[in-house]
């Protein structure tokens, strides 16, 4: 029994790293910074880790489909993530794939 719910946590783990830069990149038209992220995401039902989070938001910059900028005007520095023009292309291209996934997943 142990087994099997290992493998299970395992195989739904796998299943949600897959949704994650679909949801954050869902998340960022207007600029957040982290902490806001995950408590939004939080709010809509898409537990995240900031210790993945960063990471993910780094690697989605690097990729060109976020950019960022400090905000330093408040009383501690942020760091706000916005997705570019090239960001909102592969969001929706994204989005499109998922929802064909999930229409032919529901026939199954």
């Amino acid at each position: 029994m142990g087994e099997e719910k290992d493998l299970l946590g395992s195989l739904v783990l796998e299943l949600r790293r897959g949704t994650l830069i679909l949801s954050v990149l869902s998340q960022v038209q207007e600029p957040k910074y982290g902490y806001a992220l995950v408590q939004c995401l939080e709010e809509k039902g898409v537990a995240i880790d900031p210790n993945t989070l960063y990471p993910l938001l780094r690697r989605l910059e690097k990729q060109g489909l976020l950019e960022s900028q400090w905000e330093t005007g408040g009383p501690k520095p942020r760091k706000y993530y916005r997705r570019t023009a090239y960001g909102n292309q592969i969001y929706r291209e994204l989005k499109s794939q998922w929802q064909q996934l999930s229409a032919s997943m529901e026939q199954l």
